[in-house]
């Protein structure tokens, strides 16, 4: 695939690059949801220059593991949008939700399913995600996120605490899920992570935090930072770093916050930037 131009000007300083944090869906990966293939040669060089690649994502941690079993080991992991935190295998930090709002959660949902809306909802652990809806077709939207997944008849009968509930709605989650579950999850955050998706989670979780918790923890200043998003759940982790990136496919809200935009997820945008920031800070021969 022939490269575009970066659409807007890279940094024109010096960089002293320690942490690349980067969103997945509709960012780092391509359309079908794949890594690019020219990451695998990228990771060497970033691991060379003592440069830490972060995913940070709305999906489990167990899935962001299968995603990046390559080279998993030494990485940093941003699950569940900022709820859970893993540096090369620890736990830094987690935020799970209170059980009786949890439990409220799950019986609204049900209310809302009962007035005809098509939701269904994905009570997330720390070790798997549980459903109690099982036909095929919202299964497999599931299963694309979770790879760690367990049915159950009864979602009010789960054991492991709830780190976040996830919603998948077959219609537009912005002015569906997003709306109906806003207007009665307060002091909750209620966020739109793609088209058909909403997470609902502490108030104080988002990765932006996250973010935060992994800098502190590594001695890692924004400076140092450099971050990558496309939607509404990146826009607080765009303002940790001030070398931000919104993709050029990104929703509208993010690409006014972030300082640059690369190119589209599926011109491989991320791997563009990051090679060419490699580039840029290589020592002259």
């Amino acid at each position: 695939m022939p490269d575009t131009a970066v659409a807007t000007t890279l940094p024109n300083y010096p960089i002293d690059l320690r942490l690349v944090v980067t969103d997945l869906d509709g960012t780092l990966l391509d359309g079908e949801g794949r890594i690019p293939d020219r990451l695998w040669s990228v990771l060497p060089r970033l691991q060379e220059r003592g440069i830490l690649l972060a995913p940070a994502s709305g999906r489990q941690y167990a899935t962001l593991r299968r995603l990046f079993a390559r080279n998993a080991e030494g990485m940093a992991f941003i699950a569940e949008n900022g709820t859970l935190v893993v540096l090369d295998g620890t736990e830094l930090s987690c935020t799970p939700l209170e059980p009786e709002f949890a439990f409220e959660l799950v019986r609204l949902v049900r209310e809302l399913v009962g007035e005809g809306h098509d939701l269904g909802l994905i009570w997330c652990g720390r070790e798997a995600a549980y459903v109690e809806r099982t036909d095929p077709a919202f299964v497999a939207e599931v299963a694309k996120y979770y790879s760690a997944l367990v049915p159950v008849e009864d979602l009010l009968q789960v054991d492991e605490a709830a780190i976040k509930c996830a919603v998948f709605d077959f219609g537009q989650a912005e002015d569906g899920a997003a709306r109906l579950l806003a207007e009665r999850c307060a002091p909750h955050q209620v966020v739109t992570s793609s088209e058909h998706w909403v997470d609902v989670m502490s108030a104080d979780a988002n990765k932006g935090s996250a973010l935060g918790s992994l800098q502190r923890e590594l001695g890692i200043t924004p400076e140092q930072t450099v971050v990558f998003g496309d939607y509404l759940n990146d826009l607080e982790m765009l303002a940790e770093a001030p070398h931000s990136f919104a993709m050029a496919n990104a929703h509208p809200d993010v690409i006014e916050v972030a300082r640059f935009v690369a190119p589209a997820n599926d011109e491989h945008g991320v791997v563009q930037v990051l090679e060419r920031l490699l580039e840029a800070s290589e020592p002259a021969a």
